[in-house]
Order: C-alpha cells, then sequence, then structure tokens
C-alpha cells in the first residue's frame, strides 16, 4: 500500500518518553505504526439517511468525478478519492446530504447499535459525529441526549444537528460526571471519551509535540469518573460504549480494568465487526488489567490504514 507522508512529516519527531513508550507498547511494530501517523489519511463520508438514500448520494459524487470505497464496518461509510479533497465545500454536504467522518470514528456507534425508540445518552457528544449517526439509525424515533461541558462546544454541536435534520436529539451543558446525579436512566450510552488524541497523530501531527506522561494520567482519571458516572446513568440490561482515539493502555483497557472493579454488575461484551484489530493490552508498565479486556476492540492506525481507536462495549447485568 502506498502511503503519502504529510508536509509535516519531515520536521514531526517524538519526544524520547514517547519513542520508549510506544516501543514498549509495539515492540517491532513501532517504525510501521510511526510511517502510518506520519502519512495522509484517506478521506471518508457517511452518508445521512435521514435526508437521503445512499445510492443518491454515490450517483452524485460518481457524477464528479469521485471514487468511492465502502467501508466494511458501516453501511453507510465510503472512503472518497478524487481531485479535490475539500469535501466539506461540496453542495451535498451543505445539504446535509452526508456527514465527513473518519472512518474508526464510525465504530462506536455501530457497536452500540441504538435502534428507534431508544433513550440514549451521548455524553460527549461535540461536534455531533456520533450523534447523527445515531439520530439516523433510530431513524429520529427515540430520544437522544447530547450532552458537552461548555456553551462553545454546543456551536458545532447545534450547526451539525441542524444541517443533518436531526430531531430525536436534546441538547444539555454539563460536566458528564454529574449525570448520574439527574435521575435518568438510558437504555444505551455512548461515552466517546476527552482524550490525548495519539490515534489521530495523521490528522494532528502537533500531537506528538504536546504529549506527556502526565497529560496521560490527568485524562486517565477523567475518564474514569466519567464511564463510572455514565454506568450508574444506565438501566439494568441496558449498553454502553466506552471509546477514545487514543491508543494509550492508560485510557483505554486500564479505564475497562476501574469500571470492571468498581461495579461489579459490569460486563464487557465481545466486539464482533468486519475489521482488523490488534490484541488489547493486558499489562503495562507493572500494572495489570482484567483478562476481560480480551473483548475491547484495539486499532492501531496501520491495521486498516485509519486513525487510531479505542472501543469497548459494556453490558449493566
Amino acid at each position: 500500500m502506498k502511503l503519502d507522508p504529510l508536509p509535516e512529516a519531515e520536521k514531526a519527531f517524538a519526544k524520547p518518553a514517547f519513542e520508549k513508550r510506544f516501543r514498549q507498547l509495539l515492540g517491532s511494530r513501532y517504525d510501521e505504526f510511526m510511517k502510518y501517523s506520519l502519512s495522509y489519511i484517506t478521506k471518508s463520508i457517511r452518508v445521512n439517511t435521514l435526508k437521503t438514500a445512499v445510492d443518491e448520494v454515490k450517483q452524485r459524487l460518481h457524477k464528479q468525478n469521485f471514487s468511492l470505497k465502502q467501508i466494511p464496518w458501516c453501511r453507510e461509510g465510503f472512503w472518497v478519492s478524487g481531485e479535490r479533497t475539500d469535501l466539506g465545500n461540496l453542495t451535498e454536504h451543505f445539504l446535509g446530504y452526508f456527514y465527513v467522518q473518519e472512518a474508526a470514528s464510525m465504530i462506536p456507534a455501530a457497536v452500540l447499535n441504538p435502534k428507534p425508540g431508544d433513550i440514549v445518552l451521548d455524553m460527549c457528544a461535540s461536534p455531533g459525529s456520533k450523534t447523527t449517526q445515531m439520530a439516523a439509525m433510530m431513524a429520529n424515533r427515540g430520544l437522544i441526549v447530547a450532552n458537552d461541558i461548555s456553551g462553545a462546544r454546543m456551536k458545532p454541536l447545534g450547526l451539525n444537528l441542524q444541517r443533518t435534520g436531526t430531531s430525536n436529539a436534546v441538547v444539555t451543558i454539563m460536566r458528564g460526571q454529574r449525570i448520574n446525579k439527574k435521575g435518568v436512566q438510558f437504555d444505551k450510552i455512548l461515552v466517546d471519551a476527552p482524550c490525548s488524541g495519539t490515534g489521530t497523530i495523521r490528522r494532528n501531527p502537533e500531537t506528538l509535540q504536546v504529549w506527556n506522561p502526565g497529560m496521560v494520567k490527568r485524562l486517565s482519571k477523567t475518564q474514569k469518573s466519567l464511564v463510572a458516572s455514565a454506568f450508574e446513568a444506565l438501566k439494568e440490561g441496558g449498553e454502553m460504549v466506552y471509546s477514545t482515539c487514543s491508543v494509550e493502555p492508560e485510557e483505554n483497557e486500564e479505564v475497562i480494568d476501574y469500571l470492571l472493579n468498581k461495579c461489579r454488575n459490569a460486563a464487557v461484551e465481545k466486539i464482533d465487526l468486519p475489521i482488523k484489530k490488534s490484541e488489547p493490552i493486558e499489562a503495562f508498565e507493572g500494572k495489570n488489567y482484567s483478562s476481560e479486556v480480551k473483548k475491547c476492540l484495539r486499532i492501531w492506525p496501520q491495521d486498516n490504514n485509519t486513525e487510531g481507536f479505542f472501543v469497548a462495549k459494556i453490558a449493566k447485568n
């Protein structure tokens, strides 16, 4: 597979602590990880079935000389290639016929699989890629509580809900850690948590420069509090998905291990998707995690030529 390096690739470099850490995690795959992380990522879109049909968008883009390749884990998702890369400037985007969304970002909603009539919480919703994806899966029936932490983050969320014709979402502004105090129980919950973004270096090369171990530890603490609050707000028999675009064990497997130790009625469920995945991390830097993390989905950028991602599906028994 031919990879085109990013213009920033020659200037980008990993801090010694980053390289040491990720060589521990990846071993002989580290160089491949950095090669993919410093190369262009293929643009991808998700057709918005609230407004149009998949075939309609395919025909419209083909007429504009775009090539579309099906994303295996999302029926409405396609990798798009062509002379133009500014997909957000196309008329079809303005009309809300498709949403520009990274292919791996489509996984969490596909795993949660909300149905029409469900009561769903998207705890960290902005800018709305997964909220609007779930709304389409629910055919605008049922309810999505789309929450985020600040008014500034509401702006892109509100615009995307409007553009895509999402009408079954209500927007709330609060810290996710407070949601369990509101007395509302949800059928399904998505916690796409704020993270270090170490899986998104190919979109944000500056991640290599801002990364530091202290940041990862602080984020891990926040993620644990969010996932615990979400689980408390989940109905018995309900399902929750925890996801990040980080490939750090402290932000992923360690968070799931924390929840399993804290909540004995939490059970990790196996994820079955047509996607290439890597083995989850069961131990790192002297910490051992529950063997249940083997059921989680860990994706490095080189696995599917996407962003790196982590997804866990949890049931409340």
